[in-house]
């Protein structure tokens, strides 16, 4: 008896533990993230800082829904020649809030949020999370960065210092408010030496499609002036207040079904409905927003996007242009499985050939199957689940190579062996659908890490 009784204690005692175990893990799964620290909020802000006042509280405002980022890039390639006010007048029936198609009148703002969707997804919960703690840290940036001689009104911009709120802040406007420049530049020329080497400033080069004439004086490209796109602004920073102001007639012109509720007393409120399956990052937001909408575990599968580096170095620049290490498209092989199918030809269980390769590969144009129209929510969300993880662990691009960072697609591994003889033959092959080949996550190509 008393063995028998030690014997039932002691498997009582090891279930109490496993469930401490798994309650314990539980309650950190849960635990909110720490704070971003300033130099953070800096890192994430440094590449649109300098962007006009009120595209750049569109940005800001369109980043807290990236999945319709990507929905609206979608539609950006369908249609590359629809440009300026008539892209948005085209995409009026879409089911996007009005930030996010504000944005199809700026490729050359849009393409990047969709290319770097995880780079656009932490902007906008560091958004939701503190906004003045946001622009607090634009303002640091322009003062750096006029300091450093970088920043003054040109042809293309107009800056001044101005008060508000019994703090002095830099405004930049287009020097003509009809037509919009879009600068894009190194954040480490323009604000001088980079002083946290622990967070490296987000970057990608301009895309010669948008910057054709290149670098200009100060470290800026100016581009294509897009003279047309001046309907598209309807937002506009409130640095005394810290937060975003919506000029409501403006944004019913955009989208005639603009809920005037979301811009109470003039001032921009987050739509949760917008979210579409997005998770916040802290306990905060999801209370304030909604309850967690869930997905993120799917979420974390995504390795390569549309044929675009899936660089997890990609979009941070370094404090050394040209360092030798920014330039290693294959690093760690690069593209684990670009075309796809770790099983290869490996036919697993005779019937399921595809089936490990699932929806196609997860890299080149895994993302142009993943779905056809930006109609399909659904597809579009496992196109989002793809992608969102596609630049985490992001290191630094230290100013090198042309193109958005990252580089091409780095080599593919090799296909697993063919067909297992071994393998029962009813065992399917992946689930239909699970794809194991993580294309295109691992090229460093372009970027490099400090």
């Amino acid at each position: 008896m008393n063995l028998w009784g030690n014997l039932r204690f002691g498997r009582l005692l090891l279930l109490l533990i496993a469930v401490a175990v798994v309650v314990s893990g539980t309650a950190r799964a849960q635990a909110d993230p720490p704070p971003l620290k300033p130099e953070e909020i800096e890192a994430l802000v440094a590449p649109i800082a300098l962007y006009p006042d009120d595209l750049l509280s569109q940005v800001l405002m369109a980043s807290t829904y990236p999945l319709e980022v990507v929905q609206a890039a979608r539609w950006m390639k369908a249609n590359p020649n629809v440009k300026g006010d008539a892209a948005v007048k085209a995409v009026e029936n879409q089911p996007w809030d009005v930030s996010v198609k504000s944005m199809v009148a700026f490729p050359q703002v849009l393409e990047p949020m969709d290319q770097k969707i995880d780079w656009t997804q932490k902007l906008g919960d560091a958004f939701l999370a503190d906004q003045k703690a946001v622009f607090d840290a634009v303002q640091r940036l322009r003062a750096k960065a006029q300091a450093s001689g970088n920043l003054k009104s040109t042809e293309q911009q107009k800056v001044s210092v101005q008060q508000e709120a019994q703090q002095q802040v830099i405004i930049i406007e287009p020097a003509k408010p009809e037509v919009i420049y879009v600068p894009s530049y190194n954040p480490t020329v323009v604000y001088g030496p980079w002083i946290y080497p622990a967070y490296p400033p987000y970057y990608w080069p301009p895309s010669p499609i948008y910057y054709p004439g290149g670098w200009y004086g100060g470290g800026f490209a100016w581009g294509v002036a897009w003279g047309l796109a001046a309907g598209a602004i309807y937002g506009g920073v409130n640095w005394g207040r810290g937060d975003v102001n919506i000029n409501v007639n403006r944004a019913t012109n955009i989208d005639r079904n603009f809920d005037r509720n979301k811009a109470s007393g003039g001032k921009w409120q987050h739509d949760a409905n917008h979210r579409q399956g997005v998770s916040y990052r802290d306990n905060a937001s999801r209370q304030k927003y909604g309850k967690d909408v869930g997905g993120a575990a799917n979420r974390q599968d995504y390795r390569g996007r549309d044929g675009a580096p899936a660089d997890r170095a990609g979009d941070r620049a370094g404090a050394r242009p040209g360092d030798k290490a920014a330039d290693r498209p294959g690093d760690r092989a690069g593209d684990r499985g670009g075309a796809g199918d770790r099983s290869g030809a490996a036919d697993r269980g005779g019937a399921g050939v595809a089936d490990r390769a699932g929806g196609a590969d997860r890299g080149g144009a895994s993302r142009d199957n993943a779905f056809s129209g930006v109609g399909n929510a659904s597809a579009t969300q496992r196109d989002y689940n793809r992608g969102s993880a596609s630049n985490t662990s992001m290191a630094t691009n230290r100013g090198g190579g042309g193109g958005y960072s990252g580089g091409g697609a780095a080599a593919s591994r090799p296909s697993a062996p063919a067909a297992r003889p071994s393998a029962p033959a009813a065992r399917p092959s992946g689930g239909g659908g699970a794809p194991r080949g993580g294309g295109g996550g691992g090229g460093r190509g372009g970027g490099g890490r400090r």
